[in-house]
């Protein structure tokens, strides 16, 4: 039910009815956490969490407490097996000076139970942000463990007043992190049939060409711009999509559903079309609306996995996006053969379509930073409490959209620019992947004047 719910269909049946189906647990009646934001919490005060987790916790962190000084409350916030200096590094990294004025935990230790749920939290929202080094890796290991017990967290107040929502359990079923494997498995694999298809869709018109030679009488110079100018969309698109993906407002679901509509739209024109022009300009706009699977969906991967699995769904995710090219041309080969230049467009149309319907009913969001928006306004819904935010509303606080759309927009282009080692690895990704390319152009070239090959038996 969950998957349904937090589908675009779940959303869209939630937006007609007034949230009267496919409700959250926070909007149902028996939902006990809602103590924690109803205006009245202060640190340290017992009014959300009974006393038998805070006895549980204090236990937990029995060793950092043996030490009152702030190294050890900083060690026992987030992990074990990291030295102090390690964990005070890591506090300054991740503790609340960087939600933009949380408050301190007591130095006197009065709260210090809560102090200990509220590291907790930080930890859980915020490891994201480190580099990738062997302390981030142990610090994921540690919230691996961390997830498997079941415990409240308390929510933090910056020195205004606001409470930021947060997750309600360490174990929270809406944080992605926490999905079943199952779940998880399930989605990732969706992404990849996606990311497959879209990439699929380049190569699969190379079949098409000799078709398009002599439906239009150009040479194939003109013919292959078909292929080119869809890469070239996808090139471009994510310059848009992607930043777009990570504004809290639209979470992953809205460029990827929204830009799939259009990119199956496009199809039918693509297929019918009577003119070279037309055509070029729809190859084009296929591989744009259809790219934000070339780099969200690797962000989409480590919404759901920590780094320690991170690895393992990326490789199956990259390995749909090189293979699917070289599929292509197989599975045109012998249609356009049989029947004609336009059926390469047709078998994508075919492969698209299913798997939006699948996206529309059974792709949740899996941007914490939007799950967390949303869980904020249903709050201040609910206990009428204005000052119930998100850490995303609060870092975006007094800008207008079209500022944080354009910082977005440009932050990406700024840091290639002003960063040698991506520019460079920019530069040799663009140089293999149009090598990789230009097969696609050589071997029809090569294995049909001198081998004998048709188009399939080329594909192959």
């Amino acid at each position: 039910m969950d998957l349904f719910r937090d589908a675009p269909f779940g959303q869209i049946v939630r937006y007609l009815s007034g949230s009267k189906f496919f409700s959250y647990p926070d909007e149902r009646a028996e939902f006990d956490y809602l103590s924690c934001y109803d205006g009245t919490y202060k640190f340290g005060q017992d009014n959300c969490c009974d006393h038998e987790k805070h006895k549980e916790l204090a236990l937990d962190n029995e060793a950092g407490e043996a030490e009152h000084t702030p190294s050890a409350r900083a060690h026992s916030s987030s992990e074990d097996d990291v030295d102090r200096e390690k964990a005070k590094e890591l506090a300054v990294d991740n503790g609340p000076a960087e939600f933009g004025a949380a408050k301190p935990p007591a130095a006197d230790g009065s709260s210090e139970t809560s102090d200990v749920e509220r590291g907790a939290s930080l930890g859980l929202q915020r490891t994201q942000t480190l580099p990738y080094t062997n302390e981030r890796l142990e610090v994921e290991r540690s919230l691996e463990i961390e997830r498997a017990r079941s415990r409240r967290i308390l929510p933090s107040t910056t020195a205004d007043g606001m409470i930021l929502t947060d997750w309600y359990r360490t174990d929270d079923p809406e944080n992605p992190q926490n999905w079943s494997q199952k779940k998880k498995a399930f989605v990732a694999f969706q992404i990849d049939v996606y990311t497959f298809v879209v990439y699929c869709g380049s190569a699969i018109y190379v079949s098409s060409e000799l078709g398009v030679m002599a439906r239009f009488g150009v040479g194939d110079f003109k013919a292959s711009l078909g292929l080119a100018l869809y890469v070239l969309g996808y090139g471009f698109g994510p310059l848009l999509w992607s930043p777009m993906s990570e504004l809290p407002a639209f979470g992953r679901n809205v460029s990827y559903v929204a830009t799939f509509a259009i990119y199956i739209i496009l199809c039918v024109p693509t297929a019918l079309v009577n003119n070279l022009g037309g055509l070029l300009v729809l190859r084009f706009l296929l591989g744009f609306f259809g790219s934000p699977c070339l780099a969200t969906g690797g962000a989409s991967m480590q919404d759901m996995y920590s780094l320690l699995y991170l690895p393992y769904s990326v490789a199956l995710w990259v390995s749909a996006a090189f293979a699917a090219p070289a599929v292509g041309p197989l599975l045109s080969g012998f249609s356009v053969v049989a029947k004609n230049w336009r059926w390469s467009t047709w078998e994508l149309l075919w492969m698209s379509a299913p798997v939006f319907i699948l996206w529309f009913f059974c792709l949740p969001e899996t941007s914490a930073s939007n799950i967390l928006l949303r869980r904020a306004a249903r709050l201040r819904s609910r206990l009428e409490v204005k000052n119930i935010r998100s850490q995303s509303e609060i870092d975006r606080e007094g800008l207008t959209a079209g500022a944080i759309f354009l910082d977005a927009i440009i932050k990406p282009c700024e840091i290639m620019i002003k960063d040698p080692a991506v520019l460079f690895t920019n530069v040799y990704t663009a140089l293999t992947y149009g090598i990789y390319y230009s097969f696609f152009e050589a071997f029809p070239l090569v294995y049909g004047p001198l081998y004998g090959f048709n188009l399939g038996e080329t594909g192959i």
